[in-house]
């Protein structure tokens, strides 16, 4: 096989990104541009990529081993389009943000959505891994009685059951990351879509308030007061409020992991390991705090590449804080955004896990990304909750950044590793309600 030129090939490529640049100005009907762009450069052979890579001056397989060259060019990209932003910017941001993360998506998991965009209707698209997916946007009160908008997705597999009788009445509820900051139901749409099409589990996605303008605790909040809803309305998803899963990626797994912590603990205790300042939660006039005795455990939490400590430096932040799709100059952005006019003070058991109590939290599936600034944190409270005695089960995807799960449909190694990942959850979930099971059956 010939391959191009040198000149050609940056030519075409010079292309490519210009037409990634112009992505959020393409109309409805190209709105997954990006998707069969991304996805086309991986079928082009390991020379063509590579000269890509060296042309965009992408990070070498010297020095990311285990990231294949496809990987390495999505980074570069990344890199070259990825502009500097500022706090002023951030709500600006949100629609480019939003506009490219779905542009990302396979168009299938979109397929017969309402062109009417106010997600009032109920949509359906084809079947995958065997169930046909529906979703339905509703609304229901933040924590501050303001409306707040939640995605119910169901499988045809499991809608009409019977929740008693139906050994798939799992429920997830999913947190989005971007930094607290940007970020909605219809960023992470395509991943809830998967595990819904893979497990025949419900999956409810949360749009929590964002910073700058609602500033910590907003966010745990919100979460929290999603949690409660869903504990009173999951039979309506053929769900059971006592299998209720959390989930989120990134700033969203953080919101996760402190959602089970104070359902499981009813008010907040100051760790021992750790000399941090932590008001109890009777310091906060909130409706939701105090009936958080009266909710369900949650059963399980996956967290994927979270956030577990605002604030502190580990060793992956040399390793990893430049060039990736998350660096420490992000970090500290949305940190400075979300943490701007609080009533809360670092460290706080409100913002980081890290600093909560982890005493009694559920059993817990922890995804780190081996290219990622965050991934030693994940790693550490791991080690924390094992150390606890905690059930936990860790896995580090290798040769992958952040915001990993954005990619699974465009590269095929890393969509085979997703699918895997929300298998291994499903297992893992599976065992715990045997586990369950059989001790309740002993009683």
């Amino acid at each position: 096989m010939k391959i191009l030129p040198t000149s050609s090939l940056n030519a075409l490529l010079t292309k490519v990104i210009k037409t990634v640049e112009t992505t959020a100005l393409k109309r409805t009907n190209q709105r997954h541009v990006l998707h069969y762009i991304l996805k086309g450069l991986g079928d082009l052979p390991t020379p063509v990529l590579e000269r890509f890579n060296h042309y965009l001056k992408s990070p070498t397989v010297e020095q990311y081993p285990n990231a294949d060259a496809h990987m390495r060019l999505i980074i570069g990209l990344n890199d070259k389009l990825k502009p500097p932003i500022q706090i002023t910017q951030l709500i600006q941001l949100r629609q480019k943000f939003a506009t490219e993360m779905v542009a990302i998506q396979s168009p299938s998991v979109w397929q017969q959505r309402n062109a009417d965009d106010n997600f009032k209707n109920k949509n359906s698209n084809h079947k995958e891994n065997g169930n046909s997916v529906s979703w339905q946007d509703k609304v229901i009160a933040n924590a501050d009685s303001g409306n707040m908008i939640i995605r119910c997705y169901q499988a045809e597999s499991s809608a009409t059951q019977n929740p008693e009788q139906n050994d798939n009445n799992v429920v997830m509820l999913f947190f989005h990351g971007g930094g607290f900051c940007v970020g909605d139901v219809n960023t992470d749409h395509e991943f809830c879509h998967a595990v819904c099409a893979q497990t025949s589990w419900a999956v409810v996605s949360v749009d929590y308030r964002l910073a700058p303008e609602h500033p910590a605790p907003t966010a745990i909040r919100d979460c929290l007061e999603a949690y409660a809803w869903l504990a009173k309305h999951a039979h309506t998803l053929g769900a059971s409020s006592s299998r209720i899963v959390l989930t989120g990626d990134s700033s969203g797994g953080g919101l996760a992991a402190l959602v089970a912590q104070q359902v499981s603990n009813a008010t907040v205790r100051q760790s021992s390991d750790k000399q941090a300042s932590i008001n109890m939660l009777d310091d906060f006039t909130i409706d939701i705090f105090q009936q958080l005795q009266h909710l369900p455990r949650p059963l399980a939490q996956l967290l994927l590449y979270p956030i577990t400590d605002i604030g502190t430096d580990y060793p992956s932040w040399k390793l990893y804080g430049q060039g990736l799709m998350l660096d420490y100059k992000d970090i500290e952005l949305f940190h400075a955004a979300y943490l701007k006019d609080s009533s809360l003070t670092q460290p706080h058991a409100l913002i980081s896990p890290m600093y909560g109590d982890n005493t009694e939290i559920c059993p817990s599936y922890i995804v780190a990304a081996e290219l990622d600034i965050l991934r030693d944190e994940a790693l550490v409270y791991a080690k924390k909750l094992q150390d606890h005695g905690i059930n936990v089960q860790t896995h580090i995807i290798l040769g992958v950044p952040h915001g990993f799960t954005h990619l699974m449909s465009v590269h095929k190694g890393l969509g085979r590793e997703m699918t895997d990942t929300i298998d291994k959850f499903a297992i893992f979930v599976r065992q715990i309600i045997g586990t369950e099971t059989n001790t309740t059956m002993l009683e």
